[in-house]
């Protein structure tokens, strides 16, 4: 590897703080001082650094924002017909009206939609809709929202020895200490956990928001209870839909799930790799929107939602969720069977597959660490979860499975020889933060 991505890193790291925007950017995250933190071009599932080493990109692809590929050429067309014909105007634009009614249509029991241009965004939209339709202030969350105050409200803790103790990772650092107590938390299938919420704040929650799924899918009921319950309370349920959606089916994962909800949310994949955020809902529940003060200026450009609908015209007529399901079965067989074959202490999560992940279960963040160096090497962005897209081809993944059989080979040697320090060559990279589901 060249120099020139390395030192932008130093670079940024002097001029930006935390050296990203995006936490599940940073190069820490994978392989300290190794990891390529810059591209210089992206198509499909290919991407080059600064230096202009090739790599595929075996992760989550743009964060789970590009589930058609990196620079998809039909969205990319859409996008450049709206920004010829001007993408900022004093007027609004028309695309907006089409995308709400493409929404609407996708999803039968909404009736409105508001937009913003990031998931993070939009959640805080939902949460500030829900409070001024209900007149209440408190919210209960399952799952990650974002960085915004009302989320990490949830981490301040009882008192100031147990702030940042919930969810490691989310420093509540700036939040205002006298929100503590407006966000409650549980555990994803806990229904225990949760009615312990629901009875000792159910008549003050403004609404429930969780992701309807993540890792594993809700049993014994668990979703319609949360929302009989919710609704038992006079609140409202709002779905985080922002990265399993248009993943798990055409639409938020509650379709097939079988349970509506009151609000729901959506980002990342709804513009291939272009920014923009959804907040749908019925009519009864949206109607705090009407009066409670939610306004950007750039949630009024046109490129979001022209990418949007190029975007969900191409998702339907590929049927794209079907094909990064697949894939991702197949990626998540690929470590099991190879991991196996090579006596690695490798345990595969496979429940959902279009967000495929494995761990090792001994050295975890250590041989993490080590299978990014060695992948980098083989020409592999490559990590321990996979957001699958449509440009995964199968002869991409046959390039994969060589590599990572290589590599897991070199792994099992490395443990034998006992010199996994040396061998991954700097520093371990470090954990990301604890979720809820």
């Amino acid at each position: 590897m060249g120099n020139k991505t390395q030192e932008k890193y130093k670079r940024a790291k002097e001029l930006i703080p935390g050296g990203v925007q995006l936490l599940s950017k940073s190069p820490e995250q994978f392989a300290p001082g190794q990891w390529p933190g810059y591209f210089a071009k992206a198509k499909g599932c290919e991407v080059w650094d600064l230096d202009g080493n090739h790599y595929y990109d075996m992760t989550t692809n743009g964060i789970g924002a590009c589930m058609l590929g990196f620079a998809d050429p039909d969205v990319s067309a859409a996008v450049i017909r709206r920004v010829e014909n001007g993408s900022m105007c004093t007027l609004n634009p028309p695309e907006e009206v089409e995308l709400a009614e493409r929404l609407i249509g996708i999803h039968p029991w909404a009736e409105q939609a508001r937009f913003a241009r990031t998931g993070g965004e939009c959640a805080a939209m939902a949460v500030r809709i829900a409070r001024a339709t209900t007149g209440r202030q408190m919210v209960a969350v399952c799952g990650y929202s974002g960085w915004h105050d009302w989320y990490l409200a949830a981490n301040l803790g009882e008192d100031d020895s147990l702030c940042g103790h919930l969810l490691p990772g989310l420093k509540p650092a700036g939040v205002p200490k006298n929100l503590r107590n407006t966000t409650v938390t549980f555990h994803f299938n806990n229904r225990e956990e949760f009615d312990q919420v629901m009875d000792q704040y159910g008549d003050q929650l403004a609404c429930v928001i969780m992701e309807p799924v993540r890792n594993e899918l809700p049993k014994d009921q668990f979703l319609q209870h949360v929302r009989d319950r919710i609704h038992r309370a006079g609140g409202l349920l709002i779905y985080d839909e922002i990265t399993i959606g248009w993943r798990y089916t055409f639409g938020g994962s509650h379709l097939v799930l079988g349970v509506q909800p009151d609000l729901a949310t959506y980002a990342k994949a709804l513009g291939n790799g272009h920014p923009i955020a959804a907040v749908i809902g019925t009519k009864a529940a949206m109607e705090g929107a009407n009066f409670s003060f939610i306004s950007s200026t750039y949630w009024t450009e046109s490129i979001g939602p022209a990418a949007a609908l190029a975007t969900l015209d191409k998702m339907e007529k590929t049927r794209a969720w079907e094909y990064v399901q697949d894939c991702g079965a197949k990626v998540a067989e690929y470590w099991k069977d190879l991991g196996e074959a090579h006596g690695l202490p490798v345990h595969v999560e496979n429940e959902i597959t279009s967000l495929a992940h494995f761990a090792f279960t001994e050295h975890p963040m250590e041989l993490k660490t080590l299978y990014t160096v060695l992948m980098l090497k083989k020409g592999f962005l490559g990590n321990t979860a996979i957001y699958p897209t449509l440009a995964h081809t199968p002869e991409v993944l046959e390039l994969y499975r060589k590599a990572v059989d290589e590599v897991f080979g070199e792994i099992a040697d490395i443990l034998k020889k006992g010199n996994l320090e040396e061998a991954i060559g700097g520093p371990v990279c470090v954990s990301g933060f604890k979720r809820l589901n």
